[in-house]
């Protein structure tokens, strides 16, 4: 079971507690009317809506395989999942101290946050459709004058000269018989649940970059550090060159040469340096922070590659439609446009509104007072049904349910292609792991072969049974295999981080979290009242209900609360 979603109003079901602390508690207030007003309004509402036009949303198909490919490779386990903090498969303190600043601090991450906050601020907008949507108050005080044209023809008109006022209250209530305004909470609240999976969708590729940005700027370390300790290597066969030259052993060819592949590979330092600061950089910017020195982040492990685990835990490919983000978040969008279908097709209906008004108005003339307008015989009211048929719309009203329709057919079709491409990813994870401990494997016995090599034919060079081209050849295969290695040890955790992402893991981290850190929120608190749908960083978190799991899952179609509920002040 996962925790629930279930907004306020939403008995038994989703948002009761949301597993951010983004959760939806309706408290007593001062202004509010009380508990027993909130559940007359929803009485009455529910007696007044009809039935709701339009399709109910059908979860699509969604086309998965049984297994991933590799599946049967000792290094695969697909028996179970674990990839909540994957990252900690490295045993690297410093990515796990870069993972948490980024979540923190992450500029990215927080404007996912606040499109929540948007979402859920548009679902109170809908919810309040239902009510009466109109309310005006009148006001209107005039003085009657008549004209000197008009007083000098009629003297009587010189004494209707006289104040006039008029106070009341209009109101208009289109009633929800066709479910457009239940359809649009419909659609709103999957628009809000689907913004929590684009959250999350956003919290699983910052983790990724962090990893490999990391990853990357390790790696980078290690190849600088092959490429000096080659230079010292080059610069001992540069010295035995000039030695043989010096001794007429010679020709100053080899001098030549020798100095050639050793600015080769000093040049190689700064290219790499350049490459590594463009990381660094990166790396500041996924963490938050502004061009500063960041080496007491990374301190302990510099130029160690993260060593990858032995094994990788995938699951099954059913388990991408609960577990990764972007696949729910596609769900939840069709959803949302199949409600739309339903707001659409109710146009095509006759639209009745009950409409009231009250008030009442007095005069001067004739000796009566301002004040009569409060009196029952200033008082006058009326109240009665109306109807809009926008029958002659010339096709505008059925098209745009077309409209709406091939919408919906074309995020079902994006559904289950993100389906698809979410399967790609994770088989193109579990080929590059396998293949990069391949691949390592080889060069490793490459490395060990070139240094073998460059010993034997600078032996032999020195000796005068070989020339320095052999010498040169070994050098440079030395340092193309050691840099090789170092490539392919870093493409296997890239490979670890790749498969773990589009796996969809690491976003349950969230659990117990706002969307927006605590200061974000009492910035807003402070511009705007929010109520209960921003509480206070650090308020209590309301208990969660019975059958809440431990751990939070992704929202779904499943996850939406009633259509109809009492508003949100």
């Amino acid at each position: 079971m996962k925790p629930f979603y279930r907004l306020p109003g939403s008995p038994g079901g989703i948002a009761d507690a949301l597993p951010t602390r983004l959760w939806l508690r309706r408290e007593p207030r001062a202004p509010d009317a009380g508990p027993a007003s909130r559940i007359a309004a929803l009485a009455l509402a529910g007696l007044l809506a009809g039935c709701a036009v339009g399709p109910d949303f059908v979860p699509p198909g969604a086309p998965v395989a049984p297994k991933y490919l590799e599946s049967r490779n000792k290094a695969v386990d697909s028996s179970r999942q674990d990839y909540r903090d994957w990252w900690r498969a490295f045993h690297d303190p410093a990515l796990d101290r870069l993972i948490e600043i980024a979540y923190q601090q992450n500029l990215t991450l927080l404007s996912a946050g606040t499109r929540v906050l948007q979402a859920r601020a548009q679902l109170g907008v809908a919810i309040g459709e239902l009510y009466p949507q109109q309310q005006q108050g009148l006001g209107l005080t005039t003085y009657n004058r008549p004209s000197h044209a008009d007083a000098a023809a009629n003297p009587q008109l010189q004494l209707n000269n006289f104040w006039q006022s008029q106070l009341g209250v209009r109101a208009a209530w289109e009633l929800d018989f066709w479910g457009k305004f239940r359809r649009g909470v419909e659609s709103a609240d999957a628009a809000y649940l689907a913004s929590i999976a684009s959250y999350d969708e956003v919290l699983v590729t910052l983790l990724g970059d962090v990893a490999r940005t990391y990853i990357g700027v390790r790696t980078l370390e290690k190849r600088i550090a092959i490429a000096r300790a080659n230079i010292v290597r080059q610069k001992e066969a540069v010295q035995v060159a000039r030695d043989r030259f010096a001794g007429g052993a010679s020709t100053k060819l080899d001098v030549y040469q020798a100095e050639n592949v050793l600015g080769q590979t000093e040049a190689s330092v700064p290219q790499l340096t350049q490459q590594l600061q463009q990381g660094l950089n990166a790396l500041r910017v996924l963490l938050g922070l502004t061009p500063e020195p960041i080496e007491s982040l990374l301190r302990g492990s510099t130029g160690k590659i993260p060593v990858a685990p032995p094994k990788i835990f995938v699951g099954i490919p059913a388990d991408l439609l609960r577990r990764r983000p972007d696949v729910r978040a596609a769900e939840l969008q069709a959803a949302a446009q199949s409600a739309q279908i339903g707001v659409a097709q109710a146009e095509l209906y006759p639209a009745l509104t009950l409409t009231g008004r009250i008030g009442g108005s007095a005069s001067t003339i004739n000796g009566a007072k301002l004040s009569s307008i409060f009196t029952p015989a200033g008082l006058a009211y009326s109240f009665g049904p109306s109807f809009q048929w926008n029958i002659l719309n010339y096709g505008q009203i059925t098209n745009n349910v077309r409209l709406q329709d091939a919408t919906l057919q074309q995020y079902l079709v994006d559904y289950q292609n993100t389906v698809l491409k979410a399967q790609q990813d994770v088989e193109n994870g579990i080929s590059g792991y396998l293949q990069s401990r391949l691949a390592t494997a080889a060069l490793r016995r490459s490395v060990a072969a070139a240094n073998g090599a460059l010993g034997i034919s600078l032996l032999e060079y020195q000796q005068g049974t070989r020339d320095f081209t052999s010498v040169l050849t070994s050098e440079q295969n030395l340092l193309q295999a050691q840099n090789d290695l170092a490539i392919a040890e870093g493409d296997i955790p890239l490979a670890v981080t790749a498969v773990y992402a589009a796996l969809g893991g690491g976003w349950q981290i969230r659990e117990g979290n706002d969307f927006v850190p605590p200061a974000t929120n009492a910035e807003m608190r402070a511009r705007t009242d929010w109520g209960d749908v921003l509480p206070p960083a650090g308020a209590p978190k309301p208990p969660p209900p019975a059958l809440a799991a431990p751990t939070p899952g992704l929202p779904g179609p499943e996850d939406a609360g009633p259509t109809v509920r009492a508003p949100e002040f």
